[in-house]
């Protein structure tokens, strides 16, 4: 990872304000990295930063958008994470409200879980993560050798 991380940042429909809250009160940082959102909530930070930010926006900053998160937004974060290409998932997600894209919400965290990518799933990990030393470092995660199961032997 180099020093200017890429940034994933999703929630759940009754944890966008939240996580809108926590982006305005973070801007600072976060105009130092990355940002990659699902949907609405890409567009409702994006505004919140702009609001915020001010004149002290960087030139060219822009919040990469992908999909809705039930229209495929999860899925597609799963593979840039699978790519390579995040370093980071600050998801706030509603542990209160069934959701119909759990089956989703469930590959993406085991992905993130698999290549070894710091995720916060609440706003108290969320600042432990972002006020992290490392956060604006280089940083080597260890990634586990999947050698032995890509080239088992399959019957």
């Amino acid at each position: 990872m180099e020093a200017s991380k890429s940034i994933a940042l999703v929630a759940h429909d009754n944890m966008k304000q939240d996580l809108v809250q926590w982006a305005e009160y973070n801007y600072h940082t976060l105009l130092r990295h990355s940002l990659v959102c699902t949907g609405t909530t890409g567009m409702m930070v994006d505004l919140a930063i702009r609001a915020k930010a001010g004149q002290d926006l960087p030139p060219g900053f822009g919040i990469h958008r992908l999909k809705s998160g039930p229209l495929g937004g999860d899925q597609q974060l799963g593979a840039l994470i699978a790519e390579g290409k995040i370093d980071c998932v600050i998801f706030f997600w509603d542990p209160m409200s069934p959701h119909p894209h759990d089956v989703d919400v469930k590959a993406l965290l085991r992905i993130a879980v698999l290549y070894n990518i710091p995720m916060a799933c609440n706003r108290s990990t969320a600042d432990f993560l972002i006020s992290s030393t490392i956060l604006d470092k280089p940083y080597e995660p260890v990634v586990k050798d999947f050698t032995s199961y890509i080239q088992r032997a399959v019957p």
